[in-house]
């Protein structure tokens, strides 16, 4: 099944910007200045939307937790079914840049992902999965503090160098996953 509608995930905000938490807006961003189009406020599915080409692009402005709200009414809006949806978000247990397609599965404990999938009352949604590194921490509740600390801070400056690259790298893999098939996206770039 293609996919139709792309999913960026984030908060919104300013001070939100450029967190690695905020990955999947940065990247979706990043498609859709390639592709010349800018995004505009979706106030009745509480996003920001942009058009593609035949696609549609997507950054929920309902807070992480409740991004599965913005998503299910744009997907009910295009009439397009859950698998023809990819999102695209942050994993901590991945290295910096590294990139993870999937079609479906569990949340991974990522609050976005699992809100997408209750909204949409299935675990066959597509997503691609943007490394951003763990933080270096003991286990116990300094770890959970160090985790927060970690997807809601801003990327280092070491880090930020291999932004431009790894957002490339991330717009290319979308861009096969929608010509090729996410078949042929998994194969490439898993």
């Amino acid at each position: 099944m293609d996919v139709r509608l792309i999913v960026g995930l984030g908060n919104p905000g300013s001070e939100y910007s450029r967190t690695r938490h905020n990955v999947g807006f940065m990247i979706l961003d990043h498609l859709a200045e390639s592709q010349g189009t800018t995004f505009r406020a979706e106030k009745a599915w509480k996003a920001h939307a942009a058009r593609a080409g035949g696609l549609q692009l997507l950054k929920p402005q309902t807070y992480m937790n409740l991004s599965g709200e913005s998503v299910q009414a744009a997907a009910r809006f295009y009439k397009v079914d859950p698998q023809q949806v990819l999102v695209v978000l942050d994993d901590l247990s991945l290295p910096l840049g590294k990139l993870r397609f999937r079609t479906g599965g569990g949340s991974g404990g990522h609050r976005g992902l699992q809100s997408i999938l209750e909204c949409l009352g299935t675990h066959s949604v597509p997503r691609l999965r943007v490394g951003i590194g763990e933080p270096v921490c003991n286990s116990g509740s300094d770890r959970d503090a160090r985790v927060v600390d970690h997807v809601l801070g801003k990327f280092s400056a070491e880090e930020d160098e291999a932004l431009p690259a790894i957002l490339k790298n991330a717009k290319e893999a979308i861009e096969c996953a929608c010509q090729q098939g996410l078949t042929v996206a998994m194969n490439q770039y898993n």
